[in-house]
């Protein structure tokens, strides 16, 4: 199995819907389980083999690269600065085009915890061909996600290939919030702040959207409530 050495941590978000909790902090600081949420992920991206982690900040920037430099162990920390302008997902992707090499990355947002009974990370590497697919997105079941309200995202076909829900009333598969990409994904983007959605919509036309499921329990963590339910889980895990 080739490993994937770097990844794109995406940290640099207002976390709205997270006050009070980040009225003085930024969303990837907020604990759940006596651990900050981006070392939640930074610490399964080191499991996981990646040796260098791009993170991009904006938020109470400063208080956040203390803390990055405060941590010890893996990944190695690369700061994408996004002080002067929010990008969202695909402009962030966009904007740290340079300080990511050329080899496929991870790309991960920080509000997702996840209880793992099989190797989530591993599997999404191993259906990983560049040859094939723009990106590999790992997926969470609808039901019995803690924090995640919405009707799904994706429809898995038997080959791996995503389609997004459309016009049905639901579909059984959220994103959540990890996936290989090129590096260079991103740049085909418009200037300033983009989502990667629309990028992600173009290549499930093409049939170049792959996905696999989490075997485990995923928490999205994006508001108070949806922590407090992360933290009581992680406690009787």
């Amino acid at each position: 199995m080739t490993s994937i050495k770097t990844a794109m941590v995406l940290a640099a978000g207002l976390g709205t819907r997270m006050r009070p909790l980040t009225d003085d902090r930024p969303k990837a600081l907020v604990e759940v389980g006596g651990k900050a949420l981006i070392d939640h992920v930074l610490d399964r991206l080191g499991a996981a083999g990646v040796e260098r982690a791009v993170v991009n900040v904006h938020w109470f920037a400063e208080r956040l690269e203390v803390h990055l430099a405060a941590r010890t162990g893996g990944p190695e920390i690369v700061i994408s600065d996004e002080r002067a302008e929010l990008l969202e997902t695909g402009g962030g992707l966009k904007k740290a085009r340079g300080l990511l090499g050329d080899d496929p990355v991870f790309v991960a947002n920080i509000d997702s915890v996840w209880i793992d009974r099989g190797d989530a990370l591993g599997d999404l590497v191993r259906l990983w061909d560049p040859a094939r697919m723009d990106a590999a997105l790992l997926l969470a079941r609808r039901e019995g996600s803690i924090g995640f309200e919405g009707d799904g995202d994706f429809l898995l076909g038997d080959d791996g290939r995503l389609t997004f829900r459309g016009d049905r009333p639901s579909a059984p598969f959220a994103y959540m919030g990890v996936h290989i990409t090129r590096p260079d994904y991103a740049s085909q983007g418009p200037e300033g702040p983009f989502s990667l959605s629309g990028l992600w919509r173009q290549s499930a036309s093409e049939g170049r959207l792959f996905g696999c499921v989490l075997d485990g329990d995923w928490m999205h963590v994006g508001d108070p409530g949806a922590r407090d339910e992360a933290e009581a889980r992680l406690t009787t895990a």
